[in-house]
């Protein structure tokens, strides 16, 4: 595709520090549901994002075929406005992420998120090969890699990630071990031109206090703008606002966890009237409790008005 960023431009837009992992919004008979997509898009690029994410956990790609995949990418890149488009291309095996790697690239990814490979628990030594094999066969694509042990079943070390820094098509990490001290250690030893991201919410501002450059936002698909500005604030120094901004959002960044993502974020998406809410299976809706949390907190954040 000829509208992809180059790697300084992308360099440029992760390190502006806003990036939103999109949903994949369904309608009431599951299918996928295209103008929901593009509106959401349209809207978090709208509020602030620099980046956007398609195809990642928060958007359900273990849960769609191959050609709804492609038509979610096709869809956010035709309203990503002047975002980078990063799309989620781990699978559990190295093969098969270097073809997602490959085939997310040709549909106008500008990079591509890899996490850990789930389900197979390499060891850290494996977890380099992985990446390193990756770098390889894509050279020309930028990867932000992925620390999720969460849903990896095992996570990166700080030396891991020193490794990783080595290969030249790493360029980011998103940071979802929850472990600020770990957190702080991959930051005290990042080297010049690498980006660190936050993978949680509400850890946007520590990460960014202990040199972090941004966050991958969940919370983003409901309020942009507030994420553009708890960011900006962080990273200008400004503490006492991004201090409040943070406290301000923490009713809300807790409702999005009370079940597993995206379940609280489609249910917020449904009160704010912006899509229907409704995950895949094995996915269940949200509870009543998580709805009632999230109405408060989202009315908290004045987005909500008559929900």
């Amino acid at each position: 595709m000829n509208d992809t960023h180059s790697v300084d431009q992308l360099t440029a837009r992760l390190d502006r520090g806003l990036g939103v992992a999109l949903v994949t919004p369904f309608d009431p008979d599951g299918a996928l549901d295209e103008a929901a997509l593009a509106r959401i898009t349209q809207q978090v690029v709208d509020g602030g994002a620099d980046f956007v994410v398609a195809l990642g956990s928060t958007g359900e790609a273990a849960m769609l075929d191959d050609d709804e995949r492609r038509r979610v990418v096709e869809v956010v890149r035709q309203h990503r406005g002047a975002a980078a488009l990063v799309v989620g291309a781990g699978q559990p095996g190295t093969a098969a992420t270097i073809a997602a790697t490959i085939a997310a690239r040709q549909a106008g990814a500008d990079a591509v998120l890899v996490a850990v490979p789930p389900y197979t628990k390499p060891t850290q030594a494996g977890i380099v090969a992985h990446f390193r094999a990756l770098a390889d066969a894509a050279a020309d694509v930028p990867v932000i890699a992925y620390n999720v042990p969460s849903r990896s079943g095992v996570g990166m070390h700080a030396d891991t990630v020193d490794q990783l820094w080595r290969l030249p098509n790493v360029v980011a990490l998103k940071e979802s071990s929850g472990d600020i001290a770990q957190i702080a250690r991959i930051a005290a030893r990042l080297p010049a031109g690498k980006l660190l991201l936050a993978g949680d919410d509400a850890l946007t501002l520590p990460t960014i206090a202990v040199g972090g450059h941004g966050v991958v936002s969940v919370a983003g698909n409901v309020v942009p703008v507030a994420m553009r500005e708890l960011v900006d604030a962080a990273r200008a120094g400004e503490l006492a606002a991004a201090r409040a901004r943070s406290c301000e959002l923490m009713p809300l960044f807790d409702a999005l966890c009370r079940e597993p993502n995206p379940v609280p974020i489609k249910a917020a998406l449904a009160l704010t009237g912006t899509a229907w809410s409704a995950p895949r299976l094995p996915l269940l809706p949200a509870s009543d409790e998580t709805r009632a949390a999230l109405k408060t907190a989202l009315q908290r954040t004045r987005t909500l008005s008559n929900a």
